[in-house]
This record gives C-alpha cells, sequence and structure tokens, in this order.
C-alpha cells in the first residue's frame, strides 16, 4: 500500500508530464493554483485521475482544504488507510 511519500512523488510525475517548457519542481509544498496555475477544471481532472489510479473517490466537501501537493497527498493516504 502507497505511503504518504509514494504519493506525492505519484502526483508530482503527473504534473511534470504536462508542463511545457523548462519544468518547475514540484514538491509538497508546490500550490496547485498559485504555482502550477491549474484551473479548477484541470484539479478537478487530476482528482479524477488519482481517484481512478488509487480506486478511492476522494469527497468533493475536502476540496475547499486541498491547495498543495502535499494536502492532496494526505488526503489520499488518509482515505487509503
Amino acid at each position: 500500500m502507497p505511503d504518504y511519500n509514494n504519493y506525492v512523488q505519484f502526483i508530482c510525475n503527473l504534473l511534470q508530464a504536462r508542463q511545457k517548457g523548462a519544468p518547475k519542481p514540484l514538491g509538497e509544498t508546490t500550490d496547485l493554483i498559485a504555482d502550477i496555475g491549474l484551473s479548477s477544471l484541470q484539479v478537478m481532472e487530476l482528482i479524477e485521475k488519482l481517484e481512478d489510479h488509487f480506486d478511492l473517490s476522494i469527497p468533493l466537501n475536502i476540496l475547499p482544504n486541498i491547495t498543495t501537493i502535499g494536502d492532496l497527498a494526505a488526503q489520499l493516504h488518509s482515505l487509503k488507510h
């Protein structure tokens, strides 16, 4: 079963793949909107990919609490364990 760091790495890899130009370094403190510039639709698409990959459902009511890669990884970890 993945641990927190596995989730962080997986999310970073997904986001690195979509970056254009010189990739920005990503980590658990990277803000999904302010640092990467994801739109709300892109955040939802990311969450959908994560739900499919890890076979879980992320409740929509926790989305306002997710701003960084670390926040998202922590939520995935808590939902899976």
